[in-house]
């Protein structure tokens, strides 16, 4: 069972990673309209979820779905505001709060790859 999950994350990252290039390149295909919303709706969902590894799934999976649309909704009215409209800019701003979160997430946990000096003895 851990193999096939593995398999189907590594499937849906490709799928999210295809959305995001297909509305960089610009590139119009039924696909772009199917793969961008998904990236666009699972990097902050997922990317909060990761940090909420230790608590119960049904809460990480809520606090991972507001956090999606939160930050959609954000980046949609402050593009609409400010007259800014922009697909690729959407989904580049998109990439970096999700690796932001991934990257405070690592940070976080503290996985023996990121050493402090402090402490050590």
């Amino acid at each position: 069972m851990p193999a096939k999950r593995g398999v189907l994350r590594g499937a849906f990252a490709l799928v999210c990673a295809a959305g995001a290039a297909l509305a960089l390149a610009d590139v119009d295909t039924p696909l772009r309209m199917i793969f961008t919303p998904l990236f666009l709706l699972a990097v902050p969902g997922i990317a909060a979820m990761g940090l909420l590894r230790d608590r119960d799934p049904l809460t990480a999976l809520s606090v991972g779905v507001a956090t999606s649309l939160l930050a959609n909704v954000l980046l949609a009215t402050a593009m609409l505001t400010f007259d800014a409209w922009s697909p690729r800019a959407g989904v580049v701003t998109i990439a970096v709060l999700g690796g932001f979160i991934y990257v405070l997430g690592l940070v976080y946990r503290g996985n023996g790859s990121m050493q402090t000096g402090q402490g050590g003895g």
